[in-house]
């Protein structure tokens, strides 16, 4: 059991480093082009994870294989359009890891075969986590992309909504892991499926 855990580890956060450092890093990439070099400015705009990592993130990543990394600094006011600003760069980071996982299930029609476990079991879980961190990030909850998306689309007369969700937004997101990852998680893994059998028809 020791070993398996070890081994499941070694996997698992190589895999989420990835993930979150080029979903940040395309935040960060993404602002850069829409006016905005905050990030860049700060050491951002960079795909080493130790620029990105969080320490308590990287705490969660540790001990239960999900964690998070730091916020890249954003100032919206500074893009060239803010309304296509925010969504292109709110887009950007779920984008990136659609992406990953595209490329994974492409790289698995030709590694799978091999019978290489360990390299069957990482992009198995490289695939599941883009695409649990694609999904999960445009929930329309703070401090998650889908909630700069819902300010700038949601009409005016909502906006008492925003300020709701802005406030609660920790909480909520905390009760929708405790309650709701059930329901989530087979969502995601039915997603990562089709992605793999679409480069395998």
């Amino acid at each position: 059991m020791g070993t398996f855990n070890i081994v499941n580890l070694l996997i698992t956060v190589p895999a989420l480093l990835i993930a979150i450092t080029v979903h940040e890093f395309s935040h960060a990439l993404a602002a850069y082009h829409m006016g905005d070099t905050t990030a860049a400015d700060q050491g951002r705009l960079s795909l080493n994870p130790l620029d990105h990592l969080d320490p308590i993130g990287t705490l969660m990543l540790v001990l239960f294989r999900f964690g998070w990394a730091k916020p890249v600094p954003i100032n919206p006011y500074r893009f060239k359009n803010f309304k296509k600003g925010v969504i292109l760069v709110s887009l950007a980071g779920p984008a990136s890891n659609l992406l990953m996982a595209l490329t994974g299930s492409l790289l698995a029609r030709f590694l799978i075969p091999l019978g290489i476990s360990v390299l069957t079991d990482f992009l198995l879980i490289f695939i599941f986590i883009n695409v649990a961190l694609a999904v999960f990030n445009l929930l329309p909850i703070p401090p998650l992309d889908g909630s700069r998306l819902l300010t700038v689309l949601i009409p005016p007369k909502y906006n008492h909504i925003s300020v709701f969700l802005e406030r609660y937004g920790f909480f909520i997101l905390i009760g929708f892991m405790m309650f709701f990852w059930s329901y989530f998680a087979p969502i995601v893994f039915r997603i990562s499926q089709f992605l793999i059998q679409l480069f395998f028809i």
